[in-house]
């Protein structure tokens, strides 16, 4: 599948959500699900993971703001966040009200910023719809863009991981040509890359282990409350850029 094909069959289903639902529903849907939780289980993960108030996050696959929600009170630093879909970017500068915050459209692979001017570049649920060509590409401008010690923070899913089998059986029944890609990765593809853009793996997580440390109780929408830790579903890889 290339690009301009995901991309198209990305702005088919918000569409699709759009015209059954109520806005909010359609724009929380959209990007998978547990809006509020899963918000807030990636901000968490961030400051776990180093995240300041005042350094600056690209979100790379924003969405209709669900990080950028749960970041807003947090990060006082600059935000930039890029989607493929219009509508997701415009719903979600409606839902954050930061001015100073950007949210663009994009095409093809370029982040756009000048060099070694971000913090935390992140990729939640995005390397799991690109080809693994794209998904590099992704990096080299993370890597690029990213001062030194700065960090990529993604999520992926891996056949190692038992609970992600269900994603596969489902993107079995729907391979009929019309759904968006669903990819897979490795860890020691992970590792591959990161020798070759030469950065530092900081830490890999299993997806259903709980390890985000979380600040207060969090319920979901199906009334389950965590409590102290979390855990996102997908597997969790932290990539540093070498500071000397």
């Amino acid at each position: 599948m290339d690009d301009e094909v995901f991309r198209q069959r990305y702005r088919e289903l918000v569409q699709g959500y759009t015209e059954r639902l109520p806005l909010d529903a359609a724009m929380r849907i959209a990007v998978g699900g547990e809006f509020e939780a899963v918000g807030v289980l990636e901000r968490q993960l961030l400051i776990q993971h180093g995240l300041r108030p005042d350094d600056y996050v690209v979100d790379v696959g924003c969405g209709s703001g669900r990080l950028a929600k749960a970041l807003a009170d947090y990060l006082r630093g600059p935000y930039l966040g890029l989607d493929v879909v219009a509508e997701l970017l415009v719903y979600a500068r409606t839902l954050v009200t930061r001015p100073d915050w950007r949210f663009e459209l994009i095409e093809g692979f370029r982040i756009p910023e000048e060099d070694h001017r971000v913090d935390v570049v992140c990729f939640f649920s995005v390397f799991t719809h690109l080809l693994h060509e794209h998904s590099y590409l992704y990096l080299q401008e993370a890597t690029r863009v990213l001062k030194p010690g700065g960090k990529i923070v993604l999520s992926f899913l891996e056949f190692a991981n038992p609970v992600h089998w269900a994603v596969f059986e489902q993107a079995l029944r729907d391979a009929s040509g019309s759904s968006t890609l669903v990819q897979f990765m490795s860890r020691d593809g992970i590792a591959a890359w990161a020798s070759h853009l030469g950065l530092r793996i900081e830490a890999i997580e299993d997806g259903d282990r709980p390890t985000i440390a979380l600040d207060a109780p969090l319920v979901l929408e199906r009334g389950e409350v965590l409590e102290e830790l979390g855990a996102l579903g997908q597997s969790v890889c932290v990539l540093s850029v070498p500071a000397d």
